[in-house]
């Protein structure tokens, strides 16, 4: 298609920046504008663990190669912003202390060994050429994943993991980087070819002959409309409320409610070159005898004695003074109405503290002072298998970039990269039609759906 199209986005969150920077940079597309009522990135593209990973679980490769080909062009960002992003490449460390999920954790690498993520290394004795992580490159070029199940291997290198772990899994083409920069790297770079942000609401579509016609945008000056070729809705956690009001559709997408705490490490519990680090494991939180005694005699606190699900996890966050440890701790994962601001648990920070602290026991300290951790959060934005949908929807002329639940960041720029190329009808990737919202119609892929397993969700 010609760059004459013009082409509207709801929503300056990362999906729509990045569609915005794949359509104007990559396409030269020449009319983009982005319409948010707020700031940019600032209703829940910060919020998460800004980290990725092209560590996925199957059921087939789709979801791999979509992280690879995002981290390519994520990559490519930091170099060419002599990484501005703040990238590393520490990797994603997995860790149990229950003997019986080794074979699991073997079983995970090869699979995704398989799928396109890397080659799966083993390393069972003292002397196993195990080589860590470096602390700020993002270009090593280590792949794949290793799991370490020697134990004098792991106390050597992961010396601050709770003594009981018997195995690892490091994850190596994962890290974190800062989410903020990477948006504005990609927003500036836009705006330089001509992409405008409009403050206000998308307030109707004229779809007049079947298709995209205008879009209607509320602002503090009153009501406009903008002749449109292509609509994209990347309106992140308003994404069903907005698909169902503008254009009639009800996408297959719930929400969930996700929190995270940060707090100063004043006492170095986690090492500052330390990977993501995930439990594996179940766990009752460490309470101390009277805790779980006063626990017990009360009717509203009961519940934190029950055993609490896996997947605790954390990082080092900062370099310098300015340290600090972030914490996210999903213990429920029940469809919640998407309200704002959103609404905090009163004991989140003190589950995902000593809940992580089964994994490095020296936070205990900082529950045993009764530290207060900050909080924040946002909604994960769900399809059933955890896929995003990007492509196409049933009115001609409207696209979707959304549902990219917690993997919003690392996802951006492959899911940016598709979107911009189903509307210009450049060559889509093997993996495109694994997002597109019409596979729901496939009956082979529904009947994958009832043997879905594991959606890749920490």
């Amino acid at each position: 298609m010609a760059a004459s199209n013009k082409i509207v986005i709801c929503g300056a969150g990362i999906a729509g920046i990045a569609a915005a920077y794949s359509l104007a940079v990559a396409h030269g597309q020449e009319d983009v504008v982005i319409v948010e009522a707020d700031n940019p990135l600032s209703l829940t593209s910060d919020k998460s663990s800004e980290a990725y990973r092209n560590w996925w679980p199957g059921p087939d490769w789709a979801m791999t190669a979509f992280m690879n080909r995002s981290i390519d062009l994520i990559e490519g960002i930091a170099r060419t912003t002599n990484n501005r992003i703040h990238m590393n490449r520490r990797g994603y460390v997995f860790a149990t202390a229950d003997s019986t999920k080794i074979q699991q954790l073997v079983s995970l690498a090869k699979a995704a060994e398989a799928n396109g993520g890397g080659e799966a290394r083993l390393h069972d004795t003292p002397s196993s050429a195990y080589m860590p992580s470096p602390e700020s490159r993002f270009d090593f070029p280590l792949t794949g994943a290793d799991i370490i199940t020697d134990a004098s291997l792991i106390r050597r290198h992961f010396p601050y993991l709770a003594p009981e772990t018997v195995a690892i899994a490091h994850a190596r083409r994962a890290g974190w980087l800062s989410a903020q920069q990477l948006g504005m790297a990609m927003l500036e770079a836009a705006r330089e070819r001509g992409v405008k942000i409009l403050r206000g609401r998308v307030a109707g579509i004229d779809t007049g002959g079947g298709r995209v016609r205008a879009v209607h945008v509320e602002h503090a000056d009153g009501r406009q409309s903008l002749e449109a070729t292509h609509f994209v809705l990347a309106a992140g956690p308003m994404l069903k409320t907005l698909a169902a009001e503008l254009i009639g559709i009800d996408l297959p997408v719930f929400a969930e409610c996700h929190h995270k705490i940060s707090f100063s490490d004043t006492l170095g519990a986690v090492p500052r070159s330390a990977p993501m680090l995930i439990w594996l494991d179940e766990q009752n939180l460490p309470w101390s005898d009277d805790e779980r005694a006063a626990l017990a005699e009360d009717e509203d606190g009961q519940w934190l004695l029950k055993t609490f699900p896996f997947g605790v996890h954390g990082r080092p966050d900062g370099a310098g003074a300015g340290t600090s440890v972030i914490i996210l701790f999903n213990h429920h994962a029940d469809p919640a109405e998407v309200v704002f601001p959103l609404p905090e648990p009163d004991t989140y920070g003190e589950i995902a503290l000593r809940g992580m602290s089964t994994m490095v026991p020296a936070l205990k300290a900082y529950a045993d002072k009764g530290v207060r951790p900050y909080i924040d959060g946002g909604y994960y934005i769900k399809t059933r298998e955890n896929r995003p949908l990007i492509g196409p929807l049933p009115v001609e002329g409207v696209y979707v970039s959304g549902a990219y639940s917690g993997f919003g960041i690392m996802a951006s720029c492959a899911g940016g990269e598709l979107l911009a190329r189903h509307i210009t009808g450049g060559p889509l990737p093997d993996y495109a039609p694994a997002f597109l919202l019409s596979r729901y119609q496939d009956p082979a892929y529904g009947s994958l759906l009832e043997r879905w397993g594991d959606g890749g969700q920490l």
